[in-house]
């Protein structure tokens, strides 16, 4: 080893990139590379999200409309007749609650769950869920099953 072929270790140096503002000779000097005047060639320069250079933004030309309820409750819902499949396919025997559904990926752990009218249901179940629709509740109880609300 001597001084003509010395070299950092692997992995040791990043960046070979311009060398900025080092001298008329260097090709980048003066205005380092950034061109003249303007407020990209200053220092602390950030572009705000949405600047169109002056023209009216996109987001505060388009009207705004409507109505957002910040206490709404979104409930995820599960019709019957998906629950008769599962049954089928011996997923759920006699009970059916929030973790079982997480388990079948039919809801995801903080939902909240709603049981819909949709389809038929023959199998007799106790389900305990968030909410259910009238029709919902009637079909599992003429089955000989249990609707509890929690």
């Amino acid at each position: 080893m001597s001084l003509h072929n010395l070299k950092p270790a692997v992995g040791a140096t990043k960046n070979k990139g311009k060398r900025l503002g080092r001298g008329e000779g260097s090709g980048k000097a003066t205005t380092a590379g950034r061109g003249h005047k303007g407020a990209k060639s200053r220092s602390g320069y950030s572009r705000k999200i949405g600047f169109e250079g002056g023209q009216m933004p996109l987001q505060r030309r388009v009207p705004k409309f409507g109505f957002t309820n910040i206490n709404r409750k979104e409930y995820v819902g599960i019709n019957l007749d998906k629950l008769q499949s599962l049954v089928d396919n011996g997923k759920i025997t006699d009970t059916v609650n929030l973790d079982i559904l997480v388990e079948n990926r039919l809801a995801r752990k903080n939902d909240l769950i709603k049981i819909l009218g949709g389809g038929e249901l023959k199998a007799k179940l106790n389900i305990t869920v968030h909410k259910f629709t009238a029709s919902a509740k009637a079909a599992i109880e003429a089955a000989g099953g249990e609707a509890v609300t929690l």
